[in-house]
C-alpha cells in the first residue's frame, strides 16, 4: 500500500493536500484489499488516484477600470464509475491543481456514500470575488464559462458552488452556459428557486452536518439539546449549521472568517444569526462588525503566525469545523479534547490534519469525517438534478425529509462498514471503506475504461 503513496508523491511532489487525502483512504482500506486480491490485480488504487480528465485553461476578463486580468481555470473530472462527475467550483486565491485534486478525490467517496448516482469532480479558479463589483464578477464568470461549457453537461459533468461561488456566481455561470449551449438544462446545481433550484440547497451542507452529529450522539444515548458548540467559518455551511443547532436546542458560541473569530459566551440566537447572515450575505462585511453590534461578544483577529487556532480553545461539548481544509492541527485537536469536547463533526472538507484525527480516535471522540458528515450539500444537489430531469419541484419539507433519510443512511453505512472490517465506531474508516467498495466494484463491472 505504501507503493501507492510513493507513486503519488513521485508523480506530483508538490500536491500535499492530495497526498494527505490519498493517505487517509489507503490506510483505511488495507483490510478490504487483503480480502479482495482481485482489487490489487486490477490496479484499482492506481486507477482511483489518477483523474480521468484534468482541464486547465486561461481566463481573461476586464475590471470596471478597463484593466485586463488573467486567471487560471480548472476542472478535475476524477471518476465517473457510478454517474456523471459532480462537485463544486471554488473561486479563491488559494486554488491550485493539487487542492482541486484532493477535493475531487474526496468527492468520489462522498458522492458514493449518498446512494445517488454521481461520480466525483471539482473545479474552480484562483480568482478572488471578494471586493469585486457585481459586474466584475459577471465578466469573470462569463469568461470562465466560455471555456468550461464545452466540457460539462447534465449527463457528463454537473458543477455546483463551493467557497466563493454562491447564488450570484451560479446565476452568471448558468446564463453564459445557456447562451453558448443554446439549451436550458440542469447543468449546474445551486440555482435560484425560480429557475430550477431546489429548496434546502443553500442550507443542505450545514443541516446535513448537524443531522449526522445527532445520529452520532444517539449511539451514546445523547442529543444536541443544551450542548455548547464551537463552529468555524461564517459562510453558508457555518450559517446553516448554526441555524439547525439553534433549532435543535444547542448553543453555538463561535464563528469566524479569514480576518478573525467571534466568541459569544451567551450563544448565537436566532436574532443574532439573522444579523450575521445579513452582514455576510448582503453587506459582505467582516465578523468584527458582529462584536460592534453585540458588545458581549469577543472578537479576536487572526494571527497568521500562531501555532494553533484559538477558536478551538473554549470549553464546549461539540465542534463543527466548517471553514476550510486543515484548520484543526494536532495542538487544536488536543485543546478540544482538554476542553471537554465529545464530538467533532466536519462541515468542511478535510479540516483536520492526520495527527489531529489520531488524537480524536485515541480519546474516543465521536468523529464525523467530512466525506460523510458534509455530504448533505451534494445530496441535495443530486435531488436538484432529479427535480430538473423530471421538470418538477418538491416542497421544502419533502427535500428536508429526503436529506434526513440520506444522512441517516450514510451514518448507518459507515458504522456497518467499520464494524465489518474490525474498526467498530470508527466513522472515518467506515466512510472510506464503504465509498471505496461501491466505486471500485462499479469500475470492475465496466472493464478497463
Amino acid at each position: 500500500m505504501t507503493d501507492i503513496l510513493q507513486l503519488v508523491k513521485a508523480k506530483d511532489p508538490n500536491e500535499r493536500e492530495f497526498h494527505q487525502a490519498v493517505m487517509e483512504v489507503v490506510e483505511s482500506i488495507k483490510p478490504v484489499m487483503d480480502r479482495n486480491p482481485e482489487y490489487r490485480s486490477a490496479k484499482v488504487l492506481e486507477r482511483l488516484v489518477e483523474p480521468e480528465r484534468v482541464i486547465m485553461f486561461r481566463v481573461v476578463w476586464m475590471d470596471d477600470q478597463g484593466r485586463v486580468h488573467v486567471n487560471r481555470g480548472f476542472r478535475v473530472e476524477m471518476n465517473s464509475a457510478i454517474g456523471p462527475y459532480k462537485g463544486g467550483l471554488r473561486f479563491h486565491p488559494s486554488v491550485n491543481l493539487g487542492i482541486l485534486k484532493f477535493l475531487a478525490f474526496e468527492q468520489v467517496f462522498k458522492n458514493a456514500l449518498t446512494t445517488l448516482p454521481m461520480g466525483g469532480g471539482k473545479g474552480g479558479s484562483d480568482f478572488d470575488p471578494k471586493g469585486k463589483s457585481d459586474t466584475e464578477v459577471m465578466r469573470f464568470c462569463q469568461a470562465f464559462m466560455a471555456e468550461l461549457f464545452r466540457h460539462i453537461g447534465p449527463n457528463t459533468d454537473v458543477p455546483a458552488g463551493d467557497i466563493g461561488v454562491g447564488a450570484r456566481e451560479i446565476g452568471f455561470l448558468f446564463g453564459m452556459y445557456k447562451k453558448l449551449a443554446n439549451e436550458f438544462t440542469g447543468v449546474l446545481t445551486g440555482k435560484s428557486l425560480n429557475w430550477g433550484g431546489s429548496l434546502i440547497r443553500p442550507e443542505a451542507t450545514g443541516y446535513g452536518s448537524v443531522y449526522f452529529a445527532a445520529e452520532m450522539l444517539a449511539t451514546a444515548n445523547q442529543s444536541l439539546e443544551a450542548k455548547t458548540c464551537l463552529v468555524s467559518g461564517a459562510g453558508n455551511v457555518a450559517q446553516y449549521t448554526m441555524e439547525k443547532l439553534i433549532e435543535m436546542g444547542a448553543k453555538p458560541v463561535t464563528f469566524s472568517d479569514s480576518s478573525g473569530y467571534i466568541y459569544d459566551e451567551k450563544g448565537v440566537d436566532r436574532d443574532k444569526l439573522d444579523y450575521l447572515m445579513e452582514l455576510k450575505n448582503i453587506k459582505r462585511g467582516r465578523v468584527k462588525e458582529y462584536a460592534e453590534k453585540y458588545p458581549e461578544a469577543v472578537y479576536t483577529p487572526a494571527d497568521p503566525n500562531a501555532d494553533h487556532n484559538p477558536l478551538w480553545d473554549h470549553k464546549a461539548d461539540c465542534a463543527f469545523p466548517s471553514a476550510t481544509q486543515n484548520e484543526i492541527n494536532a495542538k487544536d485537536a488536543q485543546n478540544l479534547v482538554n476542553n471537554g469536547v465529545q464530538l467533532v463533526c466536519e462541515g468542511a472538507n478535510m479540516p483536520t490534519v492526520p495527527d489531529g484525527i489520531e488524537i480524536f480516535t485515541e480519546n474516543k471522540i465521536l468523529y464525523g469525517p467530512g466525506k460523510a458528515a458534509n455530504a448533505g450539500g451534494v445530496s441535495v444537489s443530486g435531488l436538484e438534478m432529479t427535480q430538473n430531469s423530471m421538470r418538477l419541484s418538491w416542497t421544502r419539507q419533502e427535500v428536508d425529509n429526503r436529506l434526513k433519510m440520506i444522512m441517516h443512511s450514510i451514518h448507518k453505512t459507515c458504522l456497518e462498514a467499520a464494524e465489518q472490517y474490525g474498526h467498530p465506531g470508527n466513522y472515518m474508516v467506515g466512510a472510506n471503506i464503504a465509498g471505496f467498495i461501491k466505486v471500485v466494484n462499479a469500475m470492475l463491472d465496466q472493464g478497463l475504461v
